[in-house]
């Protein structure tokens, strides 16, 4: 694939990943076929931002984890109520990575070669 659109894809989504993530992504789309552009712009990622304010506007109930993804824990988070609010709490310091690692995820679900 091109490299501009390689870059412009790092700079508008690098929020999305972690760091340490980003040198594989670029890597794996340089590498990818230009017919597989179309499926990269369609893709939408979690915002880790976004899955925080939810963390701490309505963690206790879940619904963070159901955001991004991860049911079972937001069923957890809903029968405790956030495990009586321990893991409410702790999940705001967790939730942004949390977010970023389900969004490789789905980055390495999408573009298996």
């Amino acid at each position: 694939m091109e490299s501009q659109k390689v870059d412009m894809f790092m700079m508008t989504n690098a929020k999305f990943f972690e760091g340490h993530q980003l040198n594989a992504i670029r890597e794996r789309l340089l590498q990818m076929d230009d017919d597989k552009w179309p499926m990269v712009q369609t893709l939408q990622f979690k915002d880790p931002t976004t899955s925080l304010l939810i963390s701490i506007f309505a963690g206790a109930y879940g619904i963070d984890r159901f955001y991004i993804g991860d049911t079972g824990m937001g069923v957890g988070k809903l029968l405790t109520c956030g495990g009586l609010g321990v893991w409410a709490i702790v999940d705001w310091f967790l939730i942004q990575g949390a977010t970023k690692e389900k969004n490789m995820e789905l980055f390495n679900r999408t573009f298996m070669f």
